[in-house]
């Protein structure tokens, strides 16, 4: 299946809508990692080139984790999806509430297509913020709580059935900074293996 026809035949094209154009078996993917934002280059995202930004911080955090992969198709073979909750890229250092639901619709139609999903990991605070939106339309509620990730590490966090995992954005500049994060995202991401290991 490919992503991008799927996505645009179930939610439209939206204006400065970006789309992961990859072939993908969704019966496979057991988990899903949600990012932060699109990059303004697509090339530098995850599903863009060998060597783009995206992937120069998300290959070593899956190595931290124990995982032995050197390639976006390695981490899709480990029955892993990642994608980014905003489908348009930032136009200003922080991404606002309207910016997050402008995006909504599109990436709950991506969720829908992973029917043998066993865990989503919301990598940082606006992956938290889209997905509580979207739970909060069906359930009339947020599933996670509002403290900080550090705090809900290690919760039993579950959303119809999904083991729902707050952790710590995994791309950016930033993480050559904040060691501590990128430990305990690489942490957080080696649980998420481990429950998907024998599914």
């Amino acid at each position: 299946m490919n992503m991008k026809k799927e996505l645009e035949k179930k939610a439209g094209i939206g204006k400065g809508i970006y789309f992961n154009d990859i072939e993908i078996d969704p019966l496979g993917i057991k988990a899903v990692m949600i990012n932060e934002v699109v990059p303004s280059d697509p090339l530098q995202d995850f599903y863009g080139s060998v060597h783009g930004d995206y992937m120069k911080t998300t290959i070593p955090l899956f190595r931290k984790a124990g995982a032995d992969v050197t390639t976006i198709e390695d981490i899709l073979q480990l029955g892993i999806y990642i994608t980014n909750a905003v489908k348009t890229p930032k136009t200003e250092y922080a991404i606002d509430k309207n910016t997050i639901e402008n995006s909504l619709p599109y990436l709950e139609a991506e969720l829908s297509l992973f029917p043998n999903v066993k865990v989503i990991m919301l990598m940082g605070d606006v992956a938290k913020k889209a997905f509580n939106m979207i739970a909060r339309k069906s359930l009339k509620k947020h599933v996670i709580p509002a403290v900080s990730t550090y705090k809900l590490r290690g919760s039993a966090i579950y959303y119809k059935g999904i083991r729902v995992m707050p952790s710590y954005i995994m791309t950016g500049g930033n993480l050559l900074i904040e060691k501590s994060k990128v430990t305990m995202a690489a942490e957080d991401m080696g649980i998420m293996l481990e429950m998907i290991k024998d599914t």
